[in-house]
């Protein structure tokens, strides 16, 4: 999954709201991860692929459904769909509802192996191709705010395409009202509330299963071909997941919001006994050996003790139908590696 765009965009931002503006924490017990020796380690999803809960789902159509843009859309047919986000959770949803066959084209963050064979309709990271979608005849497109350009879905809608937008808000807590929303306007509401009920007790099964620690879990953004390199704080999605299995971000702890450039000083006031990243960041800055050469990352308990994670790109941060399984995966690989 290529994000160095995002990550870029992160970076100004963050620049932009007046650097790490984290805070000093409490120095940090020695001894205090119970699994400290356990070294590096993989959070790989059981869930690889996308598992329909109506596999031969009927849409009931027309539908007319209110956009989060505000604009009252009548879907009619969804015998094409594109359903294109900065994180692939749209796709992974509309497959889940057991529409996948309907689906012609993906964004470059979907990723899992029954949509990868889809054509893609991004360039250059997220930015969509009007001439791309436009050349798979869609019937229907659903997107959020975080792809784009705008221009381009007003395109679509002025050459007839029903667009369908959705909250682009990633949490743990709107999965449900997104699987809504996209069932509602793909005509398959049934599915959808089947999909919440799974979704949902995957989610708390995961949770209740992960172990009570106060481990401290840093995650870093990195693309290192691209010169990124950011911690999560507050509010990045990152803390959401770090939170579900039990443990404290180490960038929330420090008093970090969203994404904020990594810094030698905040990751050691950081601490943290465990550090995040995504598979293809840390491929990107040479593996492990490479990530503990930035600055700041060897003198924490993390890097002292090689206590790296890393996780599939197309699922961590993709909040959607899979994600009590991505719990599931990250807990397994922050706390069970060693034999648990």
């Amino acid at each position: 999954m290529t994000l160095i765009r995002w990550g870029a965009a992160l970076v100004a931002a963050a620049l932009l709201a007046g650097g790490c503006g984290g805070r000093t924490v409490e120095p940090r017990s020695a001894g205090g991860d119970p699994y400290a020796l356990c070294g590096p380690s993989s959070a790989r999803s059981a869930a690889e692929d996308v598992d329909p809960v109506e596999p031969d789902a009927k849409p009931a159509l027309p539908v007319t459904v209110k956009s989060a843009d505000g604009t009252a859309v009548t879907v009619e047919d969804t015998s094409r769909i594109l359903a294109l986000n900065l994180y692939g959770s749209l796709a992974e949803i509309v497959f889940s509802l057991g529409l996948g066959d309907r689906v012609v084209g993906r964004d470059a963050s979907t990723t899992f192996p029954a949509a990868a064979v889809k054509p893609l309709v991004t360039t250059q990271g997220h930015d969509l191709s009007a001439e791309a979608i436009l050349a798979l005849d869609p019937t229907v497109v659903l997107a959020d705010a975080s792809i784009g350009p705008a221009e381009v879905l007003t395109q679509l809608r002025q050459a007839g395409i029903a667009v369908v937008m959705v909250d682009d808000e990633q949490t743990l807590e709107r999965i449900d009202d997104n699987i809504t929303a996209v069932a509602k306007a793909l005509g398959v509401p049934g599915a959808g509330r089947k999909l919440n009920e799974r979704v949902s007790a995957q989610i708390s099964e995961a949770r209740k299963e992960a172990p009570a620690q106060s481990l401290r879990i840093a995650f870093l953004y990195l693309r290192g071909t691209a010169g990124v390199y950011l911690i999560g704080g507050d509010g990045a999605g990152s803390d959401a997941m770090i939170e579900a299995i039990g443990a404290q971000d180490a960038g929330t702890a420090i008093g970090l919001r969203s994404f904020r450039p990594l810094t030698s000083e905040g990751l050691i006031n950081a601490a943290p006994d465990v550090i995040l990243v995504l598979s293809s960041g840390l491929e990107s800055v040479g593996g492990i050996d490479g990530l503990l050469e930035l600055p700041g990352v060897a003198q924490t308990p993390a890097g002292q003790n090689r206590r790296i994670v890393d996780a599939d790109d197309g699922s961590l941060l993709t909040f959607g139908a899979r994600t009590g399984s991505t719990i599931e995966a990250l807990s397994e690989a922050v706390y069970r590696e060693c034999g648990r």
